[in-house]
């Protein structure tokens, strides 16, 4: 598979301040693949070392901080030899290794001719608690799940890739590619970006194997919830994961504890959510008071929505049959549109510097599904699950804030096109979101 990750990790390998990498992500959304095809691609030899699979080669860093030594350990260990600027060394499943992760310090410092990459599971949690950490002499890299680009690509739909790409007017775009690029995505809708999945999917068409990947996921996601430093907390961590679907599929998608268990508050599960967003398992988006700058100045730290890592992950969790592929447009109305909302922040979190937001007022209500910083405008977000796309939200936020609202941004199943300040972005161009805004903020 083709990810596009690995155009990063190639300018890291290249860059005059290169310093020792650390790859984050959830666990099975192909880290390890990642690092060992960048390695074979761009170096002359890969070591690979899994501390988990090994671990006794912790000890090479338990009580020695001379670098020179502990590659001659490596070394020795390993069998292979680990050259300046030729090998590429990979330490796999650092999550429970904090020596390992300091000593990247020392990498930094006294070896930067050496290329080291990090990774593991949970490495989120793991890099939240307040330890010895190497601040400053490491880069970090994010790796999410395979984007719709990415999935078209695996698909063998090169064809519908580049036309997306030489997109370079707001027209519409001709149902030579709209009509598959529509059916692409209600697929996409049911495998999700997890490699293995999207694998089950490109390579064999079989539905069956793909569910039992999604599920194997799942499950695997579960049980890691026992990880948690307090036992306690297991139970909660499950039961706020196993509510998402229902959170998600209020009118309101306001997170709500209650929801969760009767009767319960913030204060006893505010843990259990922060370690799964800590792992990067869920997304947690506040609530924006108005569109200023910076925007973490008006957040309303009581209201949040969230959502999960992945849109096939929801649509497993959440129990939909791949059959609703066949079912007209169920795929983007079910849930109240959940589906369609969760594939859309994915892309933006990736594209947008800055986490979105959403707003929203209670009397009478009024919501803008998010809120994304692109330069210094703060641009609203839509996120329609059909062709009509009339809203009440739209026209209020512009009301109330005209000066900060250059333009408004629709996610639905219309066409591409400008109509004065409202640009509508067909749902599986949303991996073009930052190009297309800049194209009709300068129309505009």
């Amino acid at each position: 598979m083709e990810r596009i990750i690995l155009q990063k990790l190639l300018k890291w390998k290249n860059s005059p301040y290169r310093k020792p990498l650390i790859l984050k992500g959830v666990r099975q959304v192909g880290k390890t693949w990642l690092l060992k095809e960048f390695g074979k691609r761009y170096y002359e030899n890969t070591v690979y070392l899994n501390f988990d699979e090994n671990v006794e080669y912790k000890q090479f860093f338990e009580k020695c901080k001379d670098v020179n030594r502990i590659l001659q350990n490596l070394r020795l260990a390993s069998g292979q030899k680990i050259e300046p600027q030729k090998t590429l060394l990979i330490f796999d499943e650092v999550q429970d290794c904090p020596e390992v992760i300091n000593a990247l310090k020392y990498f930094c410092e006294n070896a930067p001719q050496y290329h080291v990459a990090c990774a593991g599971s949970l490495l989120g949690i793991t890099l939240a608690k307040p330890s010895s950490f190497p601040v400053g002499k490491v880069n970090f890299m994010q790796v999410d799940p395979m984007n719709f680009t990415e999935f078209l690509q695996a698909n063998g739909d090169e064809n519908l890739k580049r036309y997306m790409e030489s997109v370079d007017t707001l027209e519409p775009i001709p149902d030579a590619f709209f009509n598959p690029l529509y059916e692409k995505l209600k697929m996409y809708f049911i495998t999700g970006g997890m490699p293995e999945s999207v694998l089950m999917w490109t390579e064999a068409h079989d539905i069956e194997a793909m569910q039992e990947a999604l599920a194997s996921i799942i499950e695997a996601y579960e049980r890691d919830f026992a990880k948690h430093p307090d036992i306690h907390e297991f139970p909660k961590i499950s039961m706020i994961w196993k509510s998402i679907p229902s959170q998600l599929s209020r009118e309101n998608k306001k997170f709500i504890y209650k929801v969760v268990k009767e009767g319960a508050r913030a204060r006893e599960y505010e843990d259990a959510l922060q370690w799964l967003v800590n792992a990067r398992l869920v997304h947690k988006i506040y609530r924006s008071n108005a569109p200023r700058l910076p925007m973490a100045a008006y957040d309303d730290l009581s209201a949040f929505k969230i959502y999960l890592a992945d849109v096939g992950l929801l649509r497993r969790l959440s129990q939909l049959a791949p059959s609703a592929f066949t079912e007209g447009t169920r795929l983007f109305t079910e849930f109240k549109g959940a589906l369609s909302e969760n594939f859309v922040l994915q892309s933006l979190i990736s594209q947008f510097e800055v986490v979105p937001r959403y707003w929203s007022q209670s009397n009478p209500p009024y919501e803008v599904d998010f809120l994304i910083q692109r330069e210094n405008d703060i641009i609203p977000i839509e996120v329609k699950s059909a062709i009509n796309t009339t809203s009440k939200s739209m026209r209020k936020f512009k009301e109330m804030f005209s000066e900060e609202v250059k333009l408004r941004v629709r996610f639905s199943l219309g066409n591409l096109r400008l109509d004065d300040d409202v640009l509508n972005i067909p749902l599986f161009m949303v991996d073009y979101a930052d190009k297309l805004i800049g194209m009709a903020m300068k129309q505009h």
